[in-house]
């Protein structure tokens, strides 16, 4: 599938890439990464998450997040 393929707010990976990267369709031409909006190119290849990946990447977010903050606080 190719990033032009994606829905806007969609969830995906690049294959090749680490499975922590965890992407959202921004627009047409962007992509958000940790908050960060990244440039990406309409033909580049993606894997779109399904429910239980997406589920699964938001549950290391939120326990990630808890771990950052009983270290500060």
């Amino acid at each position: 599938m190719t990033f032009h393929q994606l829905r806007t707010g969609e969830y995906f990976r690049i294959p090749g890439m680490t499975s922590r990267y965890v992407y959202k369709k921004v627009n047409n031409s962007s992509c958000r990464l940790n908050g960060f909006l990244q440039p990406i190119h309409s033909q580049s290849l993606v894997k779109r998450l399904n429910v239980a990946e997406i589920k699964e990447y938001i549950v290391q977010q939120q326990s990630e997040l808890e771990s950052f903050e009983t270290d500060y606080y």
